[in-house]
């Protein structure tokens, strides 16, 4: 990927994007970045069909620069600045978790080999840990139908968070430093918020862990 001309015409890989994506997650890490910059340039990415999308996105950025001169054909597939796992992100195979929440809400410990969270929130929400069920190579999905209502979301660190919700007069909360480079897995958020939205923020014990 040496910039907005190499191979304008083939189509990008996901392998493309996540690198991309770690860049973005470091930059904004180090205060490059603003929360609001990171969401468009992050929506721009996940959206990158040609390879010809993804330079623009990173040349102002330091951080970008040893994926900017790396020829694609040299860099591994799995690629990433940040100094990931490197592992693919795949669901776990256990049975779906789901939870309603009306005017109330409760704390929920998602156990590990859950692949997604579906949740029903009505002037409500729940606090959703994910300690348990993130991990390097996991990927887990919150798929959420809420009004006026919104989950508190504490992840690991080290868990890249994708959002993917659709916003009507709403939007989520992620904190900075629970925007991890994916080697702990990773985190997306799927469904809709009309008037609501979710705070994602890093679990506390992992503050605790990075403090020691």
């Amino acid at each position: 990927m040496t910039g907005s001309d190499d191979a304008p015409a083939f189509r990008a890989s996901d392998a493309d994007r996540d690198a991309v994506l770690g860049v973005l997650g470091e930059a904004l890490a180090n205060g490059r970045l603003t929360t609001e910059e990171f969401d468009e340039r992050q929506n721009r990415a996940l959206a990158a069909r040609l390879l010809g999308d993804l330079p623009p996105l990173i040349e102002d950025l330091p951080e970008g620069r040893r994926l900017l001169a790396q020829p694609k054909a040299d860099r591994p597939a799995t690629a990433r600045p940040t100094g990931g796992e490197n592992l693919p992100a795949r669901p776990g195979e256990g049975e779906t978790a789901s939870s309603v929440a009306i005017m109330g809400g409760k704390t929920l410990l998602v156990p590990p080999g859950t692949p997604k969270l579906s949740s029903y929130l009505l002037m409500g929400g729940d606090e959703v840990y994910l300690a348990d069920v993130m991990g390097p190579g996991v990927q887990f999905t919150i798929e959420s139908w809420s009004m006026w209502a919104g989950n508190d979301i504490y992840v690991p660190s080290g868990v890249r968070v994708i959002d993917k919700m659709t916003n009507i007069m709403a939007g989520n909360d992620i904190a900075a430093e629970a925007r991890g480079d994916g080697s702990n897995g990773t985190l997306i958020l799927t469904g809709v918020n009309l008037m609501a939205g979710h705070d994602v923020k890093l679990d506390p014990g992992s503050r605790a862990e990075l403090e020691e």
